[in-house]
């Protein structure tokens, strides 16, 4: 008795497609990304996977999809500045996982994910008094400030470190650095983002 094996279509997803992608992506970078390496990864023809993804943008659509899910929060707290916060760290970790998504996501469609990420924000926001409009400026500077965060991050978080800097400092050429640095430098970089999303918050 013969069985049928399974197909290369059978195997596919769309989602292992989207995993294969970011794998990498977060190996090799985002510019080595296209359907024959994925194809490649997966062990199939790159025709194969055109019946899950039909371009190139279909397949970054795809990978976005895939890193959105990664933001939504199981259970959010009643506590709209926890939940809020919650969702930034997840977001944000996103990010420091996948620093190539800065940039490369930006052209990236919405998806399914990426409206449900928005949908659990305003839901957080739900019981406030704040307005529609506060709402979403609200929302616009936490993402500014996650955003920021990480891309800071994936630089390296660099302050002061070159030769030439602290040379200058060194020689009293900037006093108000030179003060700073003094004060003691590792207390100003500690919990930066958990100091700076409260800060933010409890200005709203």
């Amino acid at each position: 008795m013969s069985t049928q094996k399974d197909t290369p279509k059978q195997k596919l997803s769309r989602e292992r497609i989207a995993a294969a992608a970011l794998a990498l992506a977060d190996r090799e970078g985002f510019a080595e990304v296209s359907m024959r390496r994925v194809a490649l990864e997966l062990r199939v023809g790159t025709m194969s996977l055109y019946y899950y993804v039909k371009t190139k943008d279909d397949l970054v659509a795809a990978m976005d999809d895939a890193l959105m899910a990664e933001a939504i929060v199981p259970s959010l707290p009643k506590d709209w500045r926890r939940a809020i916060m919650l969702i930034a760290r997840r977001t944000h970790g996103i990010f420091t996982r996948h620093p190539w998504a800065l940039v490369s996501m930006l052209s990236a469609p919405p998806g399914l994910n990426a409206m449900r990420h928005m949908e659990q924000c305003l839901v957080a926001l739900s019981e406030t008094n704040l307005t529609g409009k506060q709402k979403m400026t609200l929302l616009a500077l936490v993402d500014d400030f996650v955003f920021g965060h990480a891309l800071r991050e994936a630089g390296g978080d660099q302050d002061v470190d070159s030769e030439f800097a602290a040379a200058q400092i060194a020689a009293g050429a900037f006093p108000q650095i030179q003060k700073m640095f003094a004060a003691g430098r590792a207390e100003a970089r500690k919990d930066r983002f958990e100091r700076g999303l409260r800060m933010l918050l409890d200005a709203f």
